[in-house]
Protein backbone atom coordinates (compact mmCIF):
# COMPACT_ATOMS: atom_id res chain seq x y z
CA UNK A 1 0.00 0.00 0.00
CA UNK A 2 0.93 3.65 -0.29
CA UNK A 3 0.87 5.62 2.94
CA UNK A 4 -2.22 7.49 1.75
CA UNK A 5 -3.73 4.11 0.90
CA UNK A 6 -2.85 2.99 4.43
CA UNK A 7 -4.71 5.99 5.81
CA UNK A 8 -7.86 5.29 3.82
CA UNK A 9 -7.73 1.58 4.61
CA UNK A 10 -7.17 2.26 8.32
CA UNK A 11 -10.11 4.64 8.53
CA UNK A 12 -12.38 2.34 6.53
CA UNK A 13 -11.63 -0.76 8.57
CA UNK A 14 -11.76 1.18 11.84
CA UNK A 15 -15.28 2.24 10.96
CA UNK A 16 -16.13 -1.32 9.84
CA UNK A 17 -17.00 -0.19 6.31
CA UNK A 18 -16.56 -2.30 3.21
CA UNK A 19 -14.80 -0.88 0.18
CA UNK A 20 -18.13 -1.12 -1.65
CA UNK A 21 -19.86 0.95 1.07
CA UNK A 22 -17.18 3.65 0.95
CA UNK A 23 -17.32 3.70 -2.84
CA UNK A 24 -21.07 4.27 -2.69
CA UNK A 25 -20.66 7.11 -0.18
CA UNK A 26 -17.95 8.75 -2.29
CA UNK A 27 -19.74 8.27 -5.61
CA UNK A 28 -17.02 6.08 -7.15
CA UNK A 29 -16.74 2.38 -7.88
CA UNK A 30 -15.33 -0.22 -5.51
CA UNK A 31 -12.23 -0.81 -7.66
CA UNK A 32 -11.37 2.89 -7.36
CA UNK A 33 -11.26 2.64 -3.55
CA UNK A 34 -9.27 -0.60 -3.59
CA UNK A 35 -6.78 0.82 -6.11
CA UNK A 36 -6.19 3.84 -3.86
CA UNK A 37 -5.72 1.60 -0.82
CA UNK A 38 -3.32 -0.65 -2.72
CA UNK A 39 -1.29 2.34 -3.92
CA UNK A 40 -1.95 1.71 -7.62
CA UNK A 41 -4.04 4.86 -8.08
CA UNK A 42 -2.84 8.35 -7.12
CA UNK A 43 -5.55 10.86 -6.22
CA UNK A 44 -5.47 14.60 -5.34
CA UNK A 45 -5.60 15.73 -1.71
CA UNK A 46 -9.06 17.24 -2.09
CA UNK A 47 -10.42 13.95 -3.40
CA UNK A 48 -8.84 12.05 -0.51
CA UNK A 49 -10.30 14.53 1.97
CA UNK A 50 -13.72 14.16 0.38
CA UNK A 51 -13.61 10.38 0.73
CA UNK A 52 -12.47 10.65 4.35
CA UNK A 53 -15.24 13.14 5.06
CA UNK A 54 -17.80 10.78 3.52
CA UNK A 55 -16.59 8.11 5.94
CA UNK A 56 -17.31 10.49 8.81
CA UNK A 57 -13.85 11.88 9.48
CA UNK A 58 -14.24 15.36 10.98
CA UNK A 59 -12.29 18.00 9.04
CA UNK A 60 -10.77 19.60 12.10
CA UNK A 61 -9.00 16.39 13.09
CA UNK A 62 -6.39 16.82 10.37
CA UNK A 63 -6.06 20.59 10.58
CA UNK A 64 -2.50 20.35 11.89
CA UNK A 65 -1.28 18.10 9.09
CA UNK A 66 -1.62 18.12 5.31
CA UNK A 67 -2.08 14.89 3.42
CA UNK A 68 1.27 15.56 1.77
CA UNK A 69 2.87 15.57 5.22
CA UNK A 70 1.12 12.32 6.07
CA UNK A 71 1.86 10.52 2.84
CA UNK A 72 5.51 11.57 2.79
CA UNK A 73 6.38 10.86 6.40
CA UNK A 74 4.20 8.33 8.19
CA UNK A 75 3.80 4.58 7.96
CA UNK A 76 0.30 4.56 9.38
CA UNK A 77 0.01 0.81 9.71
CA UNK A 78 2.79 0.79 12.29
CA UNK A 79 2.20 4.22 13.81
CA UNK A 80 -0.90 3.31 15.85
CA UNK A 81 -0.09 1.36 18.99
CA UNK A 82 -2.30 -1.52 20.21
CA UNK A 83 -2.86 0.46 23.43
CA UNK A 84 -4.26 3.37 21.42
CA UNK A 85 -6.60 1.03 19.54
CA UNK A 86 -7.92 -0.34 22.85
CA UNK A 87 -8.33 3.18 24.24
CA UNK A 88 -10.17 4.29 21.10
CA UNK A 89 -12.64 1.42 21.43
CA UNK A 90 -13.21 2.26 25.09
CA UNK A 91 -13.83 5.94 24.21
CA UNK A 92 -16.31 4.89 21.56
CA UNK A 93 -18.14 2.52 23.96
CA UNK A 94 -18.36 5.34 26.50
CA UNK A 95 -19.76 7.73 23.90
CA UNK A 96 -16.81 10.10 24.18
CA UNK A 97 -16.67 12.92 21.64
CA UNK A 98 -12.98 12.21 21.27
CA UNK A 99 -13.79 8.87 19.72
CA UNK A 100 -15.32 10.72 16.77
CA UNK A 101 -11.84 12.03 15.95
CA UNK A 102 -9.31 9.93 14.12
CA UNK A 103 -6.82 7.64 15.83
CA UNK A 104 -4.36 8.34 13.03
CA UNK A 105 -4.11 11.92 14.29
CA UNK A 106 -2.88 10.63 17.64
CA UNK A 107 -0.36 8.53 15.77
CA UNK A 108 0.81 11.52 13.77
CA UNK A 109 1.32 13.60 16.89
CA UNK A 110 3.88 11.01 17.93
CA UNK A 111 5.87 11.16 14.72
CA UNK A 112 5.43 14.72 13.45
CA UNK A 113 5.91 18.03 15.22
CA UNK A 114 5.66 21.67 14.29
CA UNK A 115 9.06 23.26 14.94
CA UNK A 116 8.94 27.06 15.44
CA UNK A 117 10.81 29.48 13.17
CA UNK A 118 12.32 32.52 14.91
CA UNK A 119 13.68 35.73 13.42
CA UNK A 120 16.78 37.59 14.60
CA UNK A 121 15.01 38.96 17.70
CA UNK A 122 13.64 35.51 18.54
CA UNK A 123 10.09 36.33 17.56
CA UNK A 124 8.19 33.36 16.18
CA UNK A 125 7.36 33.94 12.51
CA UNK A 126 6.27 30.50 11.39
CA UNK A 127 6.87 26.78 11.77
CA UNK A 128 8.09 23.72 9.92
CA UNK A 129 6.84 20.15 10.26
CA UNK A 130 9.57 17.65 11.12
CA UNK A 131 9.54 13.91 11.86
CA UNK A 132 10.06 12.86 15.47
CA UNK A 133 11.83 9.67 16.52
CA UNK A 134 11.07 8.50 20.05
CA UNK A 135 10.25 12.07 21.06
CA UNK A 136 13.47 13.48 19.62
CA UNK A 137 14.64 15.49 16.64
CA UNK A 138 18.34 15.33 15.78
CA UNK A 139 18.88 13.37 18.99
CA UNK A 140 17.49 15.99 21.38
CA UNK A 141 13.98 16.49 22.85
CA UNK A 142 11.70 17.66 20.03
CA UNK A 143 10.42 20.67 21.96
CA UNK A 144 13.96 22.05 22.34
CA UNK A 145 14.83 22.49 18.65
CA UNK A 146 13.91 25.50 16.53
CA UNK A 147 14.71 27.23 13.26
CA UNK A 148 16.53 30.53 13.06
CA UNK A 149 15.79 32.66 9.99
CA UNK A 150 19.05 34.17 8.80
CA UNK A 151 18.65 37.98 8.93
CA UNK A 152 21.48 38.81 6.51
CA UNK A 153 24.28 37.45 4.33
CA UNK A 154 27.09 37.55 6.87
CA UNK A 155 27.38 33.72 6.67
CA UNK A 156 26.95 33.50 2.89
CA UNK A 157 30.44 32.02 2.46
CA UNK A 158 29.22 29.09 4.56
CA UNK A 159 26.10 28.67 2.38
CA UNK A 160 23.75 30.49 4.78
CA UNK A 161 22.06 33.42 3.05
CA UNK A 162 19.44 35.93 4.12
CA UNK A 163 16.06 34.27 4.63
CA UNK A 164 17.46 30.75 4.89
CA UNK A 165 16.25 28.60 7.79
CA UNK A 166 18.88 27.07 10.05
CA UNK A 167 17.81 24.26 12.38
CA UNK A 168 19.30 24.82 15.83
CA UNK A 169 19.71 22.20 18.55
CA UNK A 170 20.55 23.38 22.06
CA UNK A 171 24.23 23.13 23.02
CA UNK A 172 26.61 25.02 25.28
CA UNK A 173 29.68 23.13 24.11
CA UNK A 174 32.15 24.65 21.67
CA UNK A 175 32.71 22.42 18.61
CA UNK A 176 35.63 23.06 16.32
CA UNK A 177 34.70 23.69 12.67
CA UNK A 178 30.96 23.96 13.34
CA UNK A 179 28.48 26.78 12.83
CA UNK A 180 27.25 27.67 16.30
CA UNK A 181 24.67 30.11 17.62
CA UNK A 182 26.14 32.54 20.15
CA UNK A 183 24.44 34.85 22.59
CA UNK A 184 26.25 38.18 22.10
CA UNK A 185 25.66 41.79 23.23
CA UNK A 186 24.34 42.40 19.70
CA UNK A 187 21.89 39.51 19.94
CA UNK A 188 21.92 35.87 18.91
CA UNK A 189 24.30 35.40 16.01
CA UNK A 190 25.75 32.57 13.93
CA UNK A 191 29.51 32.06 13.66
CA UNK A 192 31.85 29.44 12.32
CA UNK A 193 34.05 28.47 15.25
CA UNK A 194 37.68 27.40 15.21
CA UNK A 195 39.36 26.33 18.43
CA UNK A 196 42.76 27.94 19.03
CA UNK A 197 45.47 27.23 21.61
CA UNK A 198 45.38 28.82 25.07
CA UNK A 199 41.58 28.55 25.35
CA UNK A 200 40.85 30.94 22.54
CA UNK A 201 38.35 30.87 19.72
CA UNK A 202 38.33 32.25 16.21
CA UNK A 203 34.87 33.59 15.35
CA UNK A 204 34.43 33.61 11.57
CA UNK A 205 31.88 35.15 9.21
CA UNK A 206 31.98 35.36 5.42
CA UNK A 207 29.94 37.77 3.29
CA UNK A 208 31.92 39.48 0.54
CA UNK A 209 35.10 38.36 2.27
CA UNK A 210 36.13 36.34 5.29
CA UNK A 211 36.22 38.20 8.59
CA UNK A 212 37.37 36.83 11.91
CA UNK A 213 37.89 37.78 15.52
CA UNK A 214 39.93 36.07 18.23
CA UNK A 215 38.23 35.91 21.62
CA UNK A 216 38.74 34.12 24.90
CA UNK A 217 36.69 30.95 25.12
CA UNK A 218 35.45 32.01 28.55
CA UNK A 219 33.89 35.13 27.00
CA UNK A 220 31.79 33.18 24.51
CA UNK A 221 28.30 31.96 25.33
CA UNK A 222 27.29 29.14 22.99
CA UNK A 223 23.57 28.38 23.03
CA UNK A 224 23.08 26.12 20.02
CA UNK A 225 24.53 24.24 17.08
CA UNK A 226 23.39 24.55 13.47
CA UNK A 227 22.59 21.07 12.15
CA UNK A 228 20.44 21.61 9.07
CA UNK A 229 19.87 24.25 6.42
CA UNK A 230 16.69 24.89 4.43
CA UNK A 231 17.05 27.29 1.53
CA UNK A 232 14.71 28.46 -1.24
CA UNK A 233 15.97 27.98 -4.78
Amino acid sequence: MSRLGDLLHLERTRRKLTAKAVAKLAGVNEKYILDVENGTRIIPDDQARRILAKMGLEQQTDAMFTLDDIAATVDLQTAVSPERLVRSKKEKDEGSEKADGSIWLDALKGVLQHVPVYNAVMKEVGSRLLPVTQGKIEGVPAEKVYYLMSPDNRMRGYRVQKGDLVLIVPSNTVEDGKIMLLDTPQGKMLYMLKVLPRYQLLLQTYDQQSESEVVAMADVKVIGKAVRLEAEL
